[in-house]
């Protein structure tokens, strides 16, 4: 343990964390390849909001559409597999420049941040902006994936900003 220094045990933390948050994609991915009927069930009560209080001034917002039920379920499906590659490509760009300079290091962390953007972007825009403000999913005792998401973006905000940091010398 004598041979590792602050930093570099600053620089393996976030191999790992990001090694973590790949992790958590990956089994997302396998969910929905491997569960897609369940998964979509999901995803087309929260858009045909039949299972939140069916007020007039709310319902006129739901999409009723099994196609695009099924087109918006493969649009995040793509999202997820996107966030997922960029955060395992950057999570090996990090790990090929543990021992590199803190310049190049720090470069290495691209594919790592826009990862973590594009799943902040699923969970935090998709899930709690538009599923929550515009679909009421939280309004469903069945089909509510509000407090899920927020613990993801509670992971990956911070962690965003962590890696993003230049705190390596």
């Amino acid at each position: 343990m004598n041979n590792y220094t602050t930093e570099k045990i600053i620089r393996i933390s976030k191999i790992a964390l990001m090694a973590y948050i790949s992790f958590f994609g990956l089994l997302v991915m396998y969910s929905n390849f491997t569960d897609y009927t369940t998964n979509y069930e999901y995803v087309a009560h929260v858009l045909s909001m039949d299972t939140t209080n069916n007020n007039e001034r709310t319902t006129y917002r739901a999409i009723t559409s099994p196609m695009l039920h099924h087109r918006i379920y493969w649009l995040i499906i793509t999202l997820e597999v996107t966030y997922t590659v960029y955060c395992l490509v950057g999570t090996y760009h990090l790990y090929r420049k543990l021992h590199a300079s803190a310049c190049e290091f720090h470069e290495a962390k691209k594919f790592s941040i826009m990862g973590l953007l594009i799943g902040l972007f699923i969970y935090y825009v998709c899930l709690q902006v538009v599923g929550v403000e515009w679909f009421d999913m939280d309004r469903s005792q069945t089909w509510n994936a509000k407090d899920w998401a927020r613990h993801i973006v509670d992971f990956m905000l911070p962690l965003l900003m962590y890696i993003a940091l230049k705190i390596e010398r």
